[in-house]
């Protein structure tokens, strides 16, 4: 019977547990404050892991977060060396993860539009109303 899970799977959930631990208790730079880990992707010789991460405010400030992070990442990869009993821990590579805010763009967008076309368009309100 085959595993429910591959192993790298289970490598990326726990790297992603693990790195949202570390990040928000081990270190004190105010750039990676309130980073949240959004997804890890381990590479198939489990040697290099991107890990996506995501930040509420300016674009600029997740480029900050982004390249303390990369900064950070022997740090990181250290101590999660303590935490994982693995042969080899990857390589921790940060990237900024745009699809939460690309998500609230379009969102944004659609709640214009519809404001934009009931503001023009009243009548179809109150028909709907009905």
């Amino acid at each position: 019977m085959p595993r429910e899970f591959s192993r790298t799977l289970r490598l990326n959930t726990q790297l992603q547990r693990e790195l949202s631990t570390l990040i928000r208790n081990e270190l004190t730079d105010p750039r990676v404050a309130g980073v949240s880990v959004t997804h890890v992707s381990v590479s198939p010789d489990l040697r290099n892991a991107r890990v996506s991460v995501s930040l509420l405010g300016a674009d600029a400030e997740l480029t900050a977060a982004v390249k303390a992070l990369n900064g950070a990442a022997a740090r990181l990869r250290h101590a999660l060396g303590t935490v994982l009993k693995l042969r080899y821990l990857p390589q921790l590579h940060f990237v900024a993860d745009e699809g939460l805010r690309e998500g609230d763009r379009i969102g944004t967008l659609i709640r214009d539009a519809t404001a934009r076309d009931r503001a023009a368009h009243p009548e179809q309100d109150d028909d709907a109303a009905d």
